[in-house]
């Protein structure tokens, strides 16, 4: 097919193939997974029907179709750094999926796809370059593809167990170790023997030559603990073909970058620009982040230091650094956004509705970044200072770099090569893994359902009662999601103990930090997590080297569990505290504790009142004080209800809980209850008292009814309550009174700031009074007409209103334009006598002038105001202003 055949025709064609068939078509949902915090963006057609598929949310329909937003630029399905420099690579791209959920199955599945990609009446591919891939022992798909659709034998492809165990396939499919999964059938499309690569299971499958287009998983099994597959009582089709990919094909190109939406993406950026396109990387990546960047804007991630909002960022400084390369020396990005409308804006309307915000997030982003590329520059040359050809510069001073102001290393390495100096790439690598684990807030939302860790042995946490356990078992390995036999230094990967005192993040707590020592090496636990009954240890073997089933002694590190207990202690009390004084109607939206952070969300729908804190606060107090017993106890769900426990947010419970009570009692409803009383299987103080003390620090509304509470305790709260008193006497020795005279002086300080105020403003008044009997001679009759234009310095907007009045009242009928000049910004009025509006409007006036300026305005047809900043060409606007009235006059 030729270029005619545009990608937003596939997409149409492919979502009308499949409703003529019976389909609903179903839109595509947010990059932002709702309900699955497994995931950092939406990276599969499938993502919106998992709790379908799984037969946790039935839908009123059987077969659906969509075409899908996707986003793979984080955590584990990370294609970043490669795009730009391969023909497939994106961080934005479209799946099209069709889906059955237990209706139609392989027969009639493998029929959709053939007709749709051969049909003469929809995609019309040559048969005879299609081939096609099976599970090993899939006979029934190999008899529907060779039989019922007539493909060669030869032409399909068995793959078996190809990635070390059972039913561990490219051809197999699965959702975790245990739960639905089945045989998928690949698609492959020849591009011909000039291109260089080998079929699918041979050793040179990762060529060019052959090119996977579509993918149809038949899930028909529920695997078991055991490993055994038990057939579903629904098996069901679960489909994606990459919109990129076939348009290739079909507009007769080899890369995506070549199809119509890249081409006219980069036409557009090289314009803007100045250059040409002649497909370089870097345009390449400015018309794939483009793409990402405004879709994830659009669904309401924003730039940040932190999760989404740090990979948004991070796509855009790229995007950025690119258009740096080919001579971008002022913001461009943003300019991106309305070429993609144009493009993509019929299938995606939220892009038209939302322009404007995509637009300035990325201008406002362009301009931050900026400043910190200057930053970043001239750190680097201090860095270099004193470094000569040969010379090594430190992998810390590189990575900060990177870190900091947002350089990647082979900017800094291109800087440093003109130099002939080296970087020190194992040092800035350590750095990097350390970063990793601060950043893993990030990458903890991503998930491979292919290889997931789930570990069905049941860990022993021996946490509540120890930091430590010196006679643990190390019973299996895991690197990139695989079971392996050995993890060496430098590794990063997961341990699993049959029993350990790392707690696993939940319920709102952070997963703990320490180490794992064996007799022949060390690991440093840098994130611990849960796996279905198992508890898993993420980190990096720091010397040595561990092996499963070697004896080990587990150490948490001591600070960080005591300073995350009183934060997560401290929560449950808030929790108590806001429900006494704001109402049983608050109740907890979620929460983050780590040995820093105690940030607590909750439902209600007005900021809250200071006296209301200072109480909410002091009860919180109150209850450190007491310093009474934090006691656990393990119940059945019904019984802790009865007792009046609650529940927290997002959290699962079995039949049987664990009751945290805190505080001192008290009489409700007739009966003695704890302050706190909630279910959680944390980990906290031991008596209240232990928290120290605690501090608020911020209060701020999220969301609609929703707010934040952020506060500090311990030593973290005495240093920030020692801050505030220092620079509580700092400020009363400046102003000469003693502490508690402070505030006394600053309101009798504003108070006459204020008055001082309203004085100058008389002042200014008077003074443009007395300008107006000067300004009388100034004026000039035009075409009949008599006309003043001035420009007043030192003149503001409130003082012009005035000056007008007073003029008008000595030139009645006549036409008064004056501009104001002060502190860099003009305010702009016109006065038009009303006997005159029907020649010119004092309106037409001001948004004539401020467009000139570059500022905004308008108003009546007798007066107008607008306001604009003062730039180079301000005196000879106003100059040009008189024969632009002449010419309006004369009409």
């Amino acid at each position: 097919m030729s270029q005619s055949f545009r990608s937003a025709d596939i997409r149409q064609a492919f979502i009308d193939f499949f409703i003529s068939k019976q389909h609903t078509a179903v839109p595509s949902s947010s990059l932002i997974p709702h309900n699955d915090p497994t995931l950092l963006f939406t990276n599969a057609g499938m993502n919106q029907f998992k709790e379908t598929f799984l037969g946790m949310e039935p839908r009123d329909y059987t077969r659906a179709v969509s075409a899908q937003k996707c986003v793979r630029a984080g955590g584990k399905h990370n294609d970043l750094d490669n795009v730009g420099y391969t023909a497939r690579h994106h961080t934005f791209f479209e799946m099209l999926g069709n889906f059955s959920f237990g209706d139609y199955f392989k027969k009639q599945g493998i029929a959709y796809i053939w007709e749709f990609l051969t049909s003469p009446e929809q995609l019309g591919l040559d048969k005879d370059r299609l081939y096609v891939t099976i599970y090993e022992t899939d006979d029934e798909a190999f008899d529907i593809w060779h039989q019922d659709i007539g493909l060669p034998a030869e032409r399909i492809i068995r793959i078996g167990d190809n990635k070390g165990a059972p039913y561990a396939s490219d051809n197999f499919w699965t959702m975790g170790d245990t739960g639905p999964c089945g045989p998928c059938t690949e698609v492959f499309y020849d591009h011909g023997a000039d291109v260089e690569g080998g079929l699918p299971g041979t050793p040179e499958e990762d060529g060019d030559r052959y090119i996977e287009i579509w993918n149809c998983v038949f899930m028909q099994f529920n695997r078991q603990k055991d490993g055994t597959l038990l057939p579903l009582p629904a098996p069901s089709v679960d489909t994606g073909m990459g919109l990129e990919r076939i348009s290739a094909i079909m507009q007769g190109v080899h890369s995506n970058y070549e199809i119509d939406t890249f081409v006219n993406l980069m036409d557009a950026a090289a314009d803007i620009l100045g250059i040409e396109n002649t497909q370089q990387a870097s345009l390449k990546v400015i018309a794939d982040h483009i793409r990402a960047v405004s879709f994830l804007i659009a669904d309401g991630v924003l730039p940040s230091n932190e999760g989404r909002g740090y990979v948004l960022r991070r796509v855009i400084r790229r995007a950025v650094r690119h258009g740096n390369k080919l001579g971008a020396e002022d913001t461009f990005f943003y300019k991106m956004v309305a070429p993609l409308i144009t493009e993509m804006g019929d299938a995606y309307p939220e892009l038209v509705a939302q322009q404007a915000t995509i637009e300035n997030a990325i201008l406002k982003e362009e301009t931050q970044f900026a400043k910190t590329l200057a930053q970043g520059l001239k750190l680097l040359a201090t860095e270099l200072d004193g470094l000569s050809e040969g010379d090594t510069l430190s992998g810390a001073a590189a990575f900060k770099l990177y870190d900091t102001y947002g350089f990647p290393i082979d900017l800094t390495a291109d800087i440093t090569r003109e130099r002939g100096i080296v970087i020190n790439e194992s040092e800035f690598d350590e750095h990097m893994q350390e970063q990793r684990a601060r950043a893993r807030d990030a990458g903890k939302f991503d998930v491979d359902y292919s290889s997931v860790i789930q570990v069905e042995t049941p860990t022993h946490f021996s946490g509540y009662d120890s930091l430590s356990d010196n006679a643990v078992n190390i019973t299996a390995l895991y690197q990139d999601g695989q079971e392996v036999s050995t993890l060496s230094e430098g590794m990063e990967g997961v341990i699993v103990l049959d029993s350990t005192p790392f707690y696993a993040e939940g319920g709102g707590q952070a997963g703990e930090l320490g180490e794992i020592r064996s007799s022949s090496g060390v690991f440093e636990v840098q994130d611990t997590k849960k796996s279905g009954q198992a508890i898993i240890h993420y980190g990096v073997v720091t010397m040595g080297e561990i092996q499963p089933k070697q004896n080990a002694e587990a150490n948490v590190h001591s600070a960080i569990r005591t300073a995350s207990a009183k934060n997560h202690s401290a929560t449950h009390l808030l929790h108590a505290a806001l429900r006494q004084i704001l109402g049983d109607g608050v109740t907890q939206k979620g929460s983050q504790v780590t040995s820093d952070v105690l940030r607590f969300d909750f439902s209600y729908d007005q900021p809250i009142a200071d006296k209301d804190l200072i109480t909410i606060e002091r009860l919180v107090n109150e209850q450190i004080q007491a310093n009474v017993p934090a006691t656990t106890a393990h119940m059945n769900i019904d019984e802790a209800m009865e007792q009046g426990a609650m529940a927290l947010f997002g959290e699962k419970y079995g039949d049987s809980v664990r009751v945290l009570k805190m505080g001192t009692e008290r009489v409700v409803d007739g009966k003695a209850v704890p302050f706190s009383i909630e279910l959680c299987g944390g980990l906290h103080v031991e008596r209240t008292g232990d928290i120290g003390v605690f501090k608020i620090t911020s209060e701020s509304g999220i969301a609609a009814g929703v707010r934040r509470i952020e506060a500090l305790t311990g030593m973290n709260a005495i240093k920030h309550i020692q801050q505030n008193d220092n620079q509580l006497s700092t400020l009363a020795g400046q102003l000469k009174v003693k502490r508690p005279e402070v505030a006394e002086r600053v309101r009798t300080m504003a108070d006459k700031q204020r008055e001082l105020e309203k004085q100058l403003e008389r002042l200014s008044q008077k003074i443009a009074s007395a300008q107006a009997a000067s300004l009388i001679d100034d004026v000039q009759t035009i075409e009949g007409v008599p006309v003043l234009v001035s420009i007043l310095a030192g003149v503001d907007g409130k003082s012009i209103r005035t000056l007008m009045d007073d003029i008008k009242s000595k030139l009645p009928e006549s036409v008064i334009v004056l501009v104001g000049d002060k502190d860099e910004q003009l305010a702009l009025a016109a006065s038009v006598a009303k006997s005159l509006t029907n020649r010119i409007k004092a309106g037409d006036i001001i948004r004539h002038l401020a467009g000139e300026l570059g500022g905004k305005g308008g108003g009546k047809p007798d007066y107008a105001q607008g306001g604009a900043p003062k730039a180079e060409n301000t005196a000879s606007v106003i100059q040009a202003l008189p024969a632009w009235l002449a010419e309006q006059l004369a009409k």
